[in-house]
């Protein structure tokens, strides 16, 4: 069903957040993670990491690179689950690099020594029993972690206030596969039992979404051109991948035509200010897992197939204005 989204559903600008993150820190991984750190009513518990984008390790580190830009680098990061469920990994190296952030050597990067000894599903586990009822988790890669920390602790979902995903589709395009998006396809176990486990107010920005809500290359220019060391660091992450998104073949990919698509940060501005999600189509979801061609394919259950008491919301419409302000204020 399609539907404006209500005032109780998405909250208030000016409502305090307190976001757990969790991500497999590429390109627009580091974007959102600026996001959420220039935004003065979030509160970070913690980045937990997972392999995806590229391997655990410099998914850890990128985490980390990102944090010590911003002078934040108070906030927590925890290493989580290096492989999906099955082991079968994928990766973006194409795309985002080897490193996830564009192959642009950094000798001052923080090292590893920094990253929490304690394991990210205990630690999402521990920050969900402290907050209870108050964390909102934003998800950005592949759902390995937040899998395991359902079935290490089935209360888990219950103790969040909502959840946000970057992942899936819901018009069968993929941009892995034909129907496959790249999150849920690194790990489709994973998001078949998020997609089931979590009971929680659930916002999806699927690939096509963030697609039809693209930036143009004209605001692209001036925003990686604002002259401050932040918006310089995205100019050089982004450099690798502009050879991909700005050529014939990556355009015609695009749903509906060219244009910059930061995928994560359309998630974490949802979390962040809810007014900015202006539709939603809520029903029920699953993931198939065992299609010859739609292995990892969000199946939206628009007739009640399903029979799921539980509905998410597929962010359907969003507020444009507010979402050029937070990615720019984001580079400030």
């Amino acid at each position: 069903m399609l539907c404006p989204v209500s005032e109780k559903c998405r909250g208030t600008e000016k409502s305090e957040k307190k976001l757990l993150i969790d991500v497999d820190c590429g390109t627009d991984d580091a974007q959102a993670i600026m996001m959420a750190i220039a935004s003065p009513n979030v509160t970070i518990l913690g980045i937990t990491c997972v392999g995806g984008n590229t391997d655990l390790d410099n998914v850890c580190t990128n985490v980390l690179r990102v944090l010590k830009l911003c002078d934040r680098l108070d906030i927590p990061v925890f290493r989580g689950a290096e492989t999906a469920i099955l082991g079968q990994n994928i990766h973006a190296s194409y795309f985002h690099g080897k490193d996830g952030l564009g192959d642009v050597p950094d000798a001052s990067a923080p090292g590893l020594e920094l990253i929490q000894k304690e394991h990210a599903v205990d630690a999402m586990k521990r920050f969900a029993s402290e907050y209870p009822g108050q964390i909102s988790l934003v998800a950005t890669g592949p759902l390995t972690n937040l899998a395991l920390a359902v079935r290490m602790d089935p209360t888990f979902p219950h103790k969040l206030n909502s959840l946000y995903i970057m992942g899936g589709n819901m018009e069968s395009r993929g941009n892995t596969t034909a129907v496959g998006e790249f999150n849920f396809l690194a790990d489709p176990e994973a998001a078949y039992i998020v997609l089931n486990d979590y009971l929680c107010t659930t916002y999806i920005a699927t690939w096509e979404f963030s697609c039809r809500h693209k930036l143009s290359w004209d605001w692209y220019d001036k925003w990686i051109n604002m002259g401050t060391e932040k918006s310089d660091f995205i100019k050089k992450i982004y450099a690798h991948s502009l050879q991909y998104s700005r050529s014939e073949k990556e355009e015609k990919a695009i749903v509906d035509g060219p244009g910059f698509v930061s995928c994560d940060s359309y998630a974490m501005a949802a979390a962040i200010d809810g007014s900015i999600v202006t539709k939603v189509i809520e029903c029920a979801v699953t993931v198939e897992l065992s299609g010859k061609f739609t292995r990892g394919m969000m199946v939206l259950d628009l007739i009640d197939e399903l029979k799921k008491k539980n509905k998410v919301f597929v962010i359907n419409g969003c507020d444009m204005e507010k979402f050029v302000l937070l990615m720019e204020s984001a580079v400030k």
